[in-house]
């Protein structure tokens, strides 16, 4: 009889000679050991599948596919139908996994069934690759533990590093598996899970250390440009949380506002007024709609209950968040951070 894994990584590869050795060791070094490999190789052309061949003569753990290219959403599908594991995992094959992790990611797991997916906190690397914006963002991600935290945030950015994940095989399966919808297949996915009103949880470590280079996914695939995400939460917002309000507020008649707005109306939200600080924009209108100033919202909000906060420039968040809750409006009820 067959043994049924508790985990199964979940790990795609594509052109990823130069980093598979090391992924590779540090899944091998995991202090629980009951865990498949679902490694799928994407059609790569330099050295991946012979090196994931060896892999798999020395371990039988691990489970090669070899694909023609389908791209990332496709062998990450094709990966999920083999998964036997209760959980999946996942990983990248440029990055690193703490030999701890999958240990105390199922611990999490067994301890908390109301949990749907279990990140960890991570550290980007090597150091001197690492620049700014991008410490910027790991530090935001660090800093959203507890599920309430991350889905305050959830649509300003992704809360969780994809392949940091633990989730439910079954869960993840039934919400679709992995969808394609030309934005980022992985901010898709946490949306669809909070929407359905599933729970995130972090083990607060650092069990994960994501590579950062130039050829990452992020950075070459324009799924993942700004005006992608700006469509995916429109989107979503428009079916969950606006669903059903007669009109909204955008505060933010800037660049960002104005990208948002654009796919909002596309979605069907109608929008009744901007708000900015900018003396310059005040009382002139954009798309139609009048630009306010924020001591002028108290007697628009009547008719709009729902505000959104798209001001994307430093400091600007903790701002309009400050002035919301001196007024009472509660967040994710009366006033969602969408940047």
């Amino acid at each position: 009889m067959s043994h049924t894994p508790t985990v199964s990584v979940l790990l795609p590869i594509y052109k990823a000679a130069g980093t598979l050795n090391p992924a590779m060791r540090s899944l091998l070094r995991q202090t629980f050991d009951d865990f498949e490999v679902i490694a799928v190789d994407d059609g790569s052309d330099d050295g991946s599948p012979n090196i994931l061949k060896q892999w798999a003569k020395r371990d039988r753990r691990i489970k090669p596919i070899f694909h023609e290219r389908v791209g990332l959403i496709g062998a990450l599908n094709a990966g999920l139908m083999r998964a036997g594991g209760k959980f999946v995992a996942r990983m990248d094959a440029d990055d690193v996994s703490h030999p701890g992790r999958f240990e105390l990611q199922v611990a999490l797991m067994r301890a908390h069934p109301e949990v749907s997916v279990a990140g960890c906190l991570v550290r980007s690397f090597p150091k001197r690759s690492v620049r700014e914006g991008f410490r910027i963002y790991e530090a935001w991600l660090n800093s959203l533990i507890a599920h309430e935290d991350m889905v305050r945030e959830i649509f300003i950015e992704s809360p969780l590093a994809h392949p940091s994940t633990m989730m439910r095989r079954t869960e993840l399966i039934e919400l679709g598996g992995y969808e394609d919808h030309g934005w980022p297949e992985d901010y898709d996915l946490w949306l669809r899970y909070h929407l359905a009103g599933k729970r995130f949880a972090k083990v607060p470590e650092v069990l994960y250390f994501w590579r950062e280079h130039q050829d990452r996914l992020s950075r070459t695939d324009p799924r993942y440009a700004v005006e992608r995400f700006l469509r995916a939460k429109a989107h979503y917002l428009a079916q969950r949380p606006l669903k059903g309000a007669e009109s909204v507020i955008v505060w933010g008649a800037g660049q960002t506002g104005r990208r948002l707005s654009k796919h909002l109306l596309r979605e069907g939200v109608r929008i009744a007024a901007f708000v900015d600080v900018d003396s310059r924009k005040i009382g002139r209108t954009l798309r139609g709609i009048p630009v306010i100033a924020p001591d002028d919202l108290a007697s628009t909000r009547g008719s709009a209950g729902f505000l959104l906060s798209a001001v994307s420039s430093r400091g600007a968040r903790a701002l309009i968040r400050k002035w919301a809750r001196e007024r009472e409006w509660e967040e994710g009820r009366d006033f969602w951070c969408v940047a």
